[in-house]
């Protein structure tokens, strides 16, 4: 099974600008996703995919051309921005049976992680999978900036939501998370080349529109994905502030 990770990247954050260039530990944020990619067994080809000169210009001198690509400045998502790439690469005569779409603002992923998404494509009906984690706090339950997810009973997912979910009916907000499980979607994804490509060409739902979560556009559209379930619970880097609590994960790390 050849696979891809793509790692989208744009300068022009709102919360953060030039977040992807920002150092963490001496070092730019991106090159850990980049990094962690390039290095994991089963993973051919890794590849940031920019519409910034600074970000494209960094990743050429730091690892060579083959890790970066010049995409449009006109996508609404991370998830367009892989399919423009999937796209180019075709057009080189290259092909891949898996893309993984891995964020670039996230640099505690692990290659565990990307190998456990991988291998849900083991199962030729896989077309998309992605991976959630326990939540373990209230305060974590209830914010919205943590997105949820529950799933049948074969680990497919039935819905995602800021919400919490389940909604507990007969639990006070504050024992919901002794009555039973709850999932925050960790938000990494992984397609069929096909797939993704079509995914790309629909236009916005409902769903997706009233939450902001493009992935209710695929489950609108009818589209399994298949969840499974890791212990680490990623940081992902979103504001100045962000970065602070990364460098200290950092430093805790390095001192285990």
């Amino acid at each position: 099974m050849k696979i891809l990770a793509v790692i989208p990247a744009r300068y022009a954050s709102t919360r953060f600008p030039g977040k992807p260039l920002a150092l963490l530990g001496g070092k730019p944020i991106i090159d850990y996703a980049y990094g962690v990619a390039a290095h994991t067994p089963g993973i051919e080809a890794a590849v940031v995919a920019t519409d910034d000169e600074r970000i494209f210009n960094h990743m050429r001198e730091s690892f060579g051309e083959s890790s970066v690509m010049m995409t449009s400045d006109r996508h609404r998502s991370g998830t367009d921005r892989c399919g423009e790439v999937v796209e180019a690469i075709g057009r080189q005569g290259r092909s891949f049976d898996v893309v993984i779409n891995l964020q670039g603002d996230e640099p505690f992923v692990s290659a565990a992680q990307l190998q456990l998404l991988a291998a849900c494509f083991d199962n030729p009906q896989t077309a998309i999978a992605t991976l959630k984690t326990r939540i373990r706090t209230t305060e974590e339950l209830m914010s919205p900036n943590n997105v949820k997810v529950v799933c049948t009973v074969a680990g497919n997912a039935l819905y995602f939501s800021r919400q919490a979910i389940p909604f507990r009916r007969d639990a006070e907000v504050g024992k919901w998370l002794g009555e039973g499980d709850y999932f925050k979607h960790v938000g990494i994804y992984a397609f069929r080349p096909e797939v993704l490509a079509k995914v790309c060409a629909m236009p916005q739902s409902s769903l997706e529109t009233s939450e902001k979560l493009e992935q209710l556009r695929w489950l609108e559209a009818g589209y399994t994905i298949a969840v499974r379930e890791t212990a680490a619970a990623n940081i992902g880097i979103d504001t100045p502030e962000d970065l602070e609590a990364a460098e200290r994960e950092l430093k805790m790390n390095e001192k285990k």
